[in-house]
């Protein structure tokens, strides 16, 4: 059975044709009109017609950044796209004629990973997103959790600051604005701002505004204030890791989504500081941190997976 996974993000449509065993055999990518909510479904729509030429679809998944209801229909609302209470489901089902499950992309990312990819043989897991902001998704003994109301596992907005920084979904000191990959480009500007001899690199390779790439290849050449930025990073995931553990207890945690490409500056130092903040330390055992697997592809066969099983 053939269907089509679809990953939104905040500037990249991307889909894909999914087999049952988890493998893309096609793909495409359009851009997000994330100011025009009322053109997104239109934007999925055309690209599920695209991949359906030739091809006999079942069904189609929708991975979605925002907070999805119970009837996985309804995008409730959305910190990082214009969302609010955005029929979704029915929109794209009434441009494409075919059957259509929304999720949260997170949890779509994260049933991907449990299925195909690096939570394979893992019972519970709590899921990872770096990228603009925080995303997370629980599988537990098998089955993705999502809460009464469809909207658990929005790690990101745990508040993990009192009276700290302004997140887009509201409220103030979100676990996304420490840990994400607009995070790291915040610190790394900042440093290079107050300590400009300390990012001689970083803002070499900028020339003007900073961004999460420049900070990655200044890394990689051993500028001060990017690495600097990344450990920041590292503390805040391996802090919030830690506290995930001491309410739910997972066995492994997958880190994945953009920010995870560059996991060598920070993933290492990461466990390390979950090792060294985990209740009850010494007394139970480590869960392990592993990158996720499926890459780019993962929310798309997450999606896509959801929508066959539904």
């Amino acid at each position: 059975m053939l269907t089509i996974g679809v990953d939104i993000g905040g500037t990249k449509v991307a889909a894909g044709v999914v087999d049952d065993d988890g493998t893309v055999i096609a793909q495409a990518l359009k851009p997000t009109p994330a100011d025009r909510p009322d053109q997104v479904a239109a934007t999925v729509a055309e690209v599920v017609r695209e991949l359906a030429q030739g091809r006999e679809i079942e069904a189609v998944g929708v991975g979605a950044a925002g907070f999805v209801d119970e009837t996985r229909s309804i995008v409730r609302f959305a910190p990082n796209l214009a969302w609010r209470e955005e029929p979704l489901q029915k929109k794209i089902s009434g441009l494409i004629g075919l059957p259509v499950v929304i999720e949260n992309d997170a949890n779509a990312m994260a049933w991907g990973e449990a299925r195909f990819g690096a939570g394979r043989g893992q019972s519970h897991i709590v899921c990872i997103t770096l990228g603009t902001g925080i995303g997370g998704g629980f599988v537990f003994d098998g089955k993705l959790f999502r809460g009464h109301w469809g909207m658990g596992a929005e790690l990101g907005h745990m508040q993990v600051v009192p009276n700290g920084r302004l997140c887009g979904c509201g409220q103030i000191g979100c676990w996304e604005q420490y840990a994400s990959g607009n995070a790291l480009v915040a610190e790394a500007r900042h440093i290079a701002a107050v300590q400009p001899k300390r990012a001689e690199i970083l803002l070499g390779l900028a020339g003007g505004t900073i961004e999460g790439e420049e900070v990655t290849e200044a890394a990689k050449l051993g500028d001060e204030a990017s690495l600097l930025a990344f450990a920041g990073l590292a503390d805040w995931l391996g802090q919030g890791m830690a506290d995930l553990a001491a309410v739910l207890d997972p066995g492994c945690f997958i880190v994945g989504g953009g920010v995870s490409r560059a996991a060598e500056f920070f993933i290492d130092r990461a466990r390390e500081t979950f090792a060294q903040r985990l209740t009850g330390r010494g007394h139970r055992p480590l869960a392990e941190i592993r990158l996720a697997e499926l890459g780019a592809s993962a929310g798309v066969v997450g999606a896509a997976d959801l929508a066959r099983l539904r």
